[in-house]
């Protein structure tokens, strides 16, 4: 088990980006940032699609679930990063808007992707 809550973050920012690897896109960047906005992991599939990811990785369910603690100022934020790092690559495919919950178990961790989870 990971002691600190950085650490924890950092583990499970790499277990999403081998997530996404695995199931075929490239990751384009990790912590990208524009501003005040933050974005965690932003991976591209071929020509068509480009995933904007937010992290979410907890220790356990006793505060309650990962995907529960995106605030509505988060994903304000989170678009406003998205927008504008699709006009920096004059982007013309889809995107779309991914929270992938991690939860950390005695070995690796529990994944759940909400596909579309906003906007």
């Amino acid at each position: 088990m990971l002691s600190s809550a950085h650490a924890l973050g950092q583990a499970g920012e790499a277990a999403a980006a081998d997530f996404y690897r695995q199931a075929g896109y490239t990751i384009r960047a990790q912590g990208y940032r524009h501003g005040r906005a933050e974005v965690d992991l932003i991976a591209q599939r071929g020509q068509e699609l480009l995933v904007f990811v937010e992290v979410k990785t907890r220790s356990g369910g006793q505060y309650g679930t990962p995907e529960t603690f995106v605030s509505a100022r988060k994903k304000e934020l989170f678009r406003l990063a998205a927008t504008h790092l699709q006009e920096e690559l004059d982007w013309r495919g889809d995107i779309r808007f991914d929270i992938l919950a991690l939860t950390q178990l005695s070995q690796g961790f529990r994944i759940e992707v909400f596909e579309d989870a906003f906007y």
